[in-house]
């Protein structure tokens, strides 16, 4: 039997249709009499969905008992034993509950194609396990529950569910998705317009990306050379000059006006060592490119035209951007040019554009990569033809033409072949040339002919002048020739050291970038930057770039001694010795940068250094009348009952003088608390003892500090464990909450929340205060800052400091948002524990890791900060006390 088909639907967020869609495609196949049934479908309580089960046959889930709780997942069993033609499953990154035949749903729509079953199913974009860190940057939740990529690649068809965030926004609101309690929070939080925008860009391309590696496999498949122009793809043809920049800007304008367009910059360097191309003038197109969302890509090629067009047909590009010829009108007599080649063997599937620039026909200069004892094999043959062929085909014209020149014109002739020779192929063919031509001269053209003799003496003289001419022109040639490579060779080189010494005392080039110049500029596969600590210590890189780099100086094919322990290592081929004047530089720039790098280093931490002083002077500062005003409490109280003999204090009086030394001491005992934490923060000394705690045990305790009546507190049972140091959250929430007292007004108390997030767990302290405007969220929490006209007596403003400090400690995050309706809410995160096997707690956990927590499909709940939570039967939000499980602690607050 066959391996069954699998076919997705993705989206970008929970409610935008998924489920439906799998449903509908259900609901055809049924028509058309397909054997389908429902393995597992998640309606969350939306009607729309729950209508669309109707008419479809659903085989009986199978109950599980976990932790006290009773919990549904698929039955693999029976749909094994009921072998539908095609299965829906839902929520294919579920994972399942403890018990059951696998640990993820994947896995159950493995075992169901293996089978020979059809399967349906559904999954968000935040699920993928590559995406796992970006949907945590756009949205602050890391997603528990992932289904790895190739699962999903594997797929025989993957289908996009896609709706704008305005439209499910406005579904949002209307209650189709969520709660209407729920609704409020989910779209100032997780349902953001900005971060639905990010995730359905992302599910775009991802399907993009997909349908791109299905088409190169069917192109591979089939042998299709040519270019399919199913998305733009842009070459830019870059010789190093300043005309790249006009040509990059050009191309990027096309990309823009087809949505989807790729730039694709790519040089190509000849394979013989220097680059012709101004390092200088690469790397601010490099960074152009990069800057325009485009790639920069180096490639290795003789042959330029050959080597461009290889390239974007291996990318499937559409198009090639290349600027006019550099060239000077008389240079085309040596061949059509790079533009006029590439446009002649592109082919049909390939536009090739011609942009005009500035530089168009001032000429493309000297080579520079050459070595100055090499013209190249090409200058080298012409020269051998010219100075051997061409003097005997001048010799047949000069005997079978009726034409008598005399002598003194045929041996300017044969001068003129000597002269060409020279330039072209160098000092040994035209050393040819002037023997071979004065030895036809002899034979043919001096009396008597046909004889290797002269009669006439001035015969003699006039062929020892050619030779002797011949000889010194070819050798003033050759010797030219050899200074304007040495020149144009040095001028290069020069510009490299210039560029190398300004972009280091710039700071502009990390070690990384500076090797990778190496590599670029001398056509290396890798570049290593080594060093050791003494001879007898083993090298160890200290940066490296490129494929394989070595791992001893001795093992590479090119190195460059540093000093006494440090090498540069290049690997790839063996470079001549002119080129290791500028690796030397090159070499000695590394160990700058180097330096610089770990000096860097080295200040960054005499910096926090300085901070630390900084802090305890301002904190020495600050504190001088905070400690003096509960100090001058006590010591009047104290005072006050020593004096026995002059007043009579009654046991009511004697209570309140001792109620305020306790209330002073307690004042300073906080007030030094804060400071001693405040100095073990900015010294780095906290280190936390981490360990696995319920958040109801610990948050109770942490307002004792404040009057009863004061706070509402609702944590529920149910919440999952947390990774935290208890002493450190207590003292991390006392702060907060007591911060909130203090602004909160009167008769108003503040309420402390507790829910779930996926693997994080949220504690919100809520006050009905003046609030705080958004510029000054953030200074808040910085040390010795006391928001708006706070009396001195109120504090020395380190609790929110000091509470940030810790919850960062703790892998946790501390952030100030604004209350609905007004007022300060501060949202303390904290990791939540896996789920594994423990002892029950009398309730499930409902953030338990058999993944009945946020991110699958329409469970996402945002819950009380909008980020994906789960909304199952038995898995309901924290803040539902709806649900007998939830048994939420709901008291006032005081001495616990």
């Amino acid at each position: 039997m066959g391996r069954g088909k699998l076919r997705i639907y993705l989206g970008a967020a929970p409610g935008v249709g998924k489920t439906y869609a799998m449903l509908s495609e259900g609901h055809r196949r049924t028509e058309r009499g397909a054997d389908c049934v429902v393995g597992f479908v998640e309606h969350h309580g939306r009607p729309r969905t729950q209508v669309m089960l109707h008419g479809l046959e659903q085989v009986e889930r199978q109950t599980l008992t976990y932790r006290g709780a009773t919990f549904t997942e698929m039955d693999v069993d029976a749909l094994l034993a009921r072998r539908p033609a095609m299965a829906l499953v839902d929520e294919l990154a579920h994972t399942n509950v403890p018990g059951s035949r696998n640990a993820k749903r994947w896995q159950d729509v493995e075992e169901l194609l293996r089978a020979g079953i059809d399967v349906v199913s559904t999954v968000n974009i935040q699920h993928l396990e590559s995406l796992g860190d970006v949907v945590e940057a756009i949205t602050g939740v890391r997603q528990r529950e992932t289904v790895p990529d190739e699962v999903v690649r594997r797929a025989d068809q993957v289908e996009l569910v896609d709706m704008s965030p305005q439209a499910l926004r406005r579904r949002m609101a209307h209650g189709n998705i969520y709660k209407p309690e729920k609704v409020d929070a989910a779209l100032s939080n997780y349902f953001r317009p900005g971060n639905l925008t990010a995730l359905r860009e992302l599910a775009l391309l991802w399907v993009a990306d997909r349908a791109d590696e299905y088409l190169q496999q069917y192109r591979g498949e089939h042998g299709i050379r040519s270019t399919w122009q199913a998305r733009e793809r842009i070459v830019v043809g870059l010789t190093g000059g300043p005309e790249g920049r006009t040509l990059i800007r050009r191309a990027s304008r096309m990309a823009a006006k087809g949505s989807g367009s790729e730039i694709l910059a790519v040089y190509i360097a000849r394979s013989d060592g220097l680059t012709a191309a101004s390092p200088k003038e690469l790397a601010v197109q490099r960074t152009l490119v990069e800057d325009l969302g485009g790639t920069f890509h180096h490639v290795i090629g003789d042959n330029i035209p050959d080597a461009l067009l290889a390239f974007a047909r291996g990318v499937n590009a559409t198009q090639i951007v290349l600027g006019s010829s550099r060239r000077r009108s008389w240079q085309y007599v040596l061949g059509p040019g790079v533009g006029a080649s590439v446009a002649r063997d592109s082919g049909p599937d390939l536009d090739v554009h011609i942009v005009t620039h500035e530089e168009v026909a001032k000429g493309r200069g000297l080579p520079v990569a050459r070595s100055a004892a090499q013209l190249g094999r090409n200058r080298i043959a012409a020269g051998w033809v010219v100075g051997t062929v061409f003097p005997v085909l001048l010799c047949l014209l000069l005997t079978h033409v009726d034409a008598d020149l005399g002598l003194a014109n045929d041996m300017l002739l044969f001068l003129a072949l000597t002269v060409a020779a020279a330039l072209l192929g160098g000092l040994w063919p035209a050393l040819a040339s002037a023997a071979l031509g004065s030895l036809l001269m002899n034979y043919f053209f001096a009396p008597p002919l046909h004889r290797f003799t002269v009669s006439d003496p001035r015969n003699i003289v006039a062929i020892t002048v050619f030779f002797g001419v011949a000889v010194s022109v070819a050798s003033v040639v050759d010797l030219a020739a050899r200074r304007t490579h040495q020149a144009a060779r040095l001028r290069a080189e020069s510009e490299i050291l210039s560029f190398l010494a300004g972009s280091v005392l710039r700071g502009e080039t990390t070690l990384d970038a500076l090797l990778e110049r190496v590599r670029e500029t001398f056509a290396m596969e890798s570049v290593a930057l080594l060093e050791r600590a003494n001879d007898l210590e083993p090298w160890k890189p200290a940066g490296s770039v490129g494929p394989g780099p070595v791992a001893r100086p001795e093992d590479a094919d090119v190195d460059m001694p540093i000093g006494d322990h440090m090498a540069l290592a290049l690997s790839g081929r063996v470079l001549p010795a002119e080129d290791r004047r500028v690796l030397g530089a090159f070499a000695a720039q590394a160990a700058v940068v180097l330096d610089r790098q770990r000096l860097v280093g080295e200040a960054e931490e005499a910096r926090r250094q300085a901070e630390g002083n900084r802090i305890r002077t301002a904190l020495l500062a600050a504190v001088s009348h905070d400690l003096r005003t509960p100090l001058a409490s006590i010591k009047a109280s104290v005072t006050s009952l020593r004096s026995d003999d002059d007043v009579e204090w009654s046991e009511e009086d004697r209570a309140v003088l001792l109620e305020g030394i306790e209330d002073g001491a307690d004042r300073l005992d906080h007030l030094v608390g804060n400071l001693l934490d405040m100095s073990r923060l900015q010294t780095g000394t906290v280190t936390p003892l981490i360990r696995e705690i319920d958040l109801d045990e610990v948050v109770p305790m942490a307002l004792g500090g404040v009057p009863e009546d004061s706070v509402l507190l609702d944590v529920p049972e149910s919440l999952p464990m947390v990774a935290v140091d208890p002493g450190l959250l207590e003292r991390a929430v006392a702060n907060v909450v007591e911060n909130a007292v203090k602004y909160s007004p009167a008769g108003t108390p503040v309420l402390v929340a507790a829910s779930s997030l996926d693997d994080r767990v949220e504690v919100r302290v809520v006050d009905r205060g003046p609030g705080v405007p958004d510029e000054a969220k953030d200074r808040i929490f910085a040390p010795f800052q006391r928001y708006g006209d706070a009396p001195r007596g109120a504090g020395v403003g380190l609790g929110l400091a000091v509470a940030r400090g810790f919850t960062e400690s703790m892998n946790g995050t501390l952030a100030a948002e604004d209350t609905p309706g007004g007022g300060l809410t501060m949202v303390l995160t904290l990791c939540a524990v896996p789920s594994g096997p423990a002892p029950a707690r009398g309730t499930v956990d409902a953030g338990h890791d058999a993944g009945h927590d946020a991110g699958h499909d329409g469970g996402d709940d945002p819950g009380a900060t909008g980020g994906p939570g789960t909304d199952r039967a038995g898995t309901d939000h924290p803040l539902d006390t709806g649900h007998d499980r939830d048994r939420t602690t709901r008291q006032k607050a005081g001495p616990q």
